[in-house]
């Protein structure tokens, strides 16, 4: 639903009721069937599904901004842009976005954000580049690593080159690989039907090499992936990989610093609990920047932060800001980690009765909650400035598109928010109205 909400899309997820027979081509909800070709309508954000098609209309606004109509032919677009200049006149929060691709960055851009707080790389890892990086990720000698990186740091960089384009003069947050190795590597099952195949044909040495596979597959399996080997602690066992994101980072920023466009890297590291694994990835990555910028001889200003997505790194803040230039709260992760929930599992079995029971009173993973979650974010923040006066705070989980969540970045002096950018217009609007409700409280 996140990376939906990122396209501008509908999507309902969490459906535990739906059971789906492919055979029959359809899918049933208690006695219910719907039948390939048959309409069904979304509400992406009450989560509704309707039986046929119902009526819709694009929005001026989306029409205007990606150049289909002209902004003097619409009258709601005149308004939306006044009403728009207004919020920015008042509003104190920065507003971001949360872009992996130039068409999105350039989106949000038209709509008024002011950088990219998030900018996820593992989604560039797919596709036609997935063969390269399962081969650096189960290479057995550096000769072989080498191989699939030279093949990959091109492509790494195109990416960055492309998002920081649309993006010039304004930051772009880059964040370097955050899911677990085996998520590239092909499933177990899916290994034993090549296999099957494979020995049909006779192809032994073909047999011998996926049964390889297949061995350093499970290797990498995890029984909780989401608390396993990911983020910067692939960092650390896999650091050819940073290594390359960083030097495609930078070569990116060098070349477009050679063609007359300002680009602004910040380059975060996710997943960090303890500011050791910070200090061990800092160094090299520092290293590599600076290999770079001498190879091109331009040099770039770039900031290196880290998300707090995880108790314990809020609580230390104040030691993990002493090696950075900014945090990053990864809210969605933070509020899993603090409640205990696994988001895909409690939103389809018990999440909806809580809140029909009052025991939440909103959804954690919609709304921040200011009590737990919230307070974790203000203890970071507060302890982190202490050591680092300079540091700058920002949240970059969907909670940045949410106008509750908004007032209360607000309220405790974070520096932006960040949200996919569809939200960046409602984000906007928030920030502003959190000033006035701060300013006239009866008003709220």
């Amino acid at each position: 639903a996140v990376v939906a909400r990122g396209m501008g899309k509908c999507c309902v997820a969490g459906c535990g009721s739906i059971q789906v027979d492919y055979d029959a081509e359809l899918f049933r909800v208690g006695e219910l069937s719907v039948k390939k070709g048959d309409y069904v309508s979304l509400d992406g954000t009450s989560g509704e599904v309707m039986l046929g098609e119902v009526p819709s209309i694009e929005s001026e606004i989306t029409r205007v901004i990606s150049g289909e109509m002209k902004p003097e032919d619409s009258k709601i677009y005149v308004h939306y842009e006044k009403l728009m200049s207004w919020a920015d006149e008042i509003r104190r929060l920065g507003v971001r976005t949360n872009a992996d691709n130039p068409e999105d960055a350039a989106l949000a851009r038209n709509f008024g954000a002011e950088g990219i707080g998030l900018a996820r790389t593992e989604h560039m890892f797919f596709g036609e580049r997935l063969p390269e990086v399962r081969k650096l990720i189960i290479a057995e000698d550096e000769k072989e690593r080498r191989e699939a990186i030279a093949k990959l740091l091109p492509m790494q960089k195109d990416d960055f080159k492309g998002i920081f384009r649309a993006m010039d003069g304004l930051p772009v947050i880059v964040r370097l690989l955050d899911p677990p190795l085996h998520e590239f590597l092909p499933k177990t099952e899916e290994i034993e039907a090549e296999v099957a195949k494979a020995e049909e044909r006779g192809e032994k040495s073909r047999v011998d090499e996926l049964q390889e596979l297949r061995v350093k597959t499970e290797r990498l399996k995890e029984s909780n992936p989401m608390l396993g080997h990911r983020g910067c602690r692939v960092g650390i066992t896999f650091p050819d990989i940073y290594e390359m994101q960083v030097r495609a980072i930078c070569e990116a920023a060098c070349e477009l610093k050679k063609e007359g466009l300002n680009p602004i890297p910040e380059i975060m590291i996710p997943v960090v609990s303890h500011v050791n694994e910070l200090a061990e990835i800092k160094a090299y990555t520092k290293k590599r920047a600076e290999e770079v910028m001498s190879e091109q001889g331009v040099k770039i200003d770039y900031l290196f932060g880290t998300m707090i997505e995880l108790p314990r790194a809020a609580l230390t803040a104040d030691e993990i800001a002493k090696e950075v230039d900014f945090f990053s709260y990864g809210t969605n992760d933070l509020t899993q980690t603090t409640y205990g929930f696994s988001r895909d599992d409690v939103e389809e079995k018990f999440l909806p009765v809580y809140i029909d029971k009052r025991i939440l009173v909103d959804n954690p993973f919609a709304v921040l909650d200011p009590k737990g979650v919230g307070e974790l974010v203000k203890i970071g923040k507060d302890r982190g400035r202490a050591s680092n006066p300079s540091l700058e705070v920002g949240i970059c989980g969907e909670h940045g598109g949410e106008p509750k969540s908004i007032d209360f970045c607000h309220r405790i002096g974070l520096d932006y928010v960040s949200c996919s950018p569809y939200r960046v217009p409602i984000a906007r609007l928030a920030a502003a109205h959190a000033v006035l409700k701060e300013e006239s409280p009866e008003n709220e």
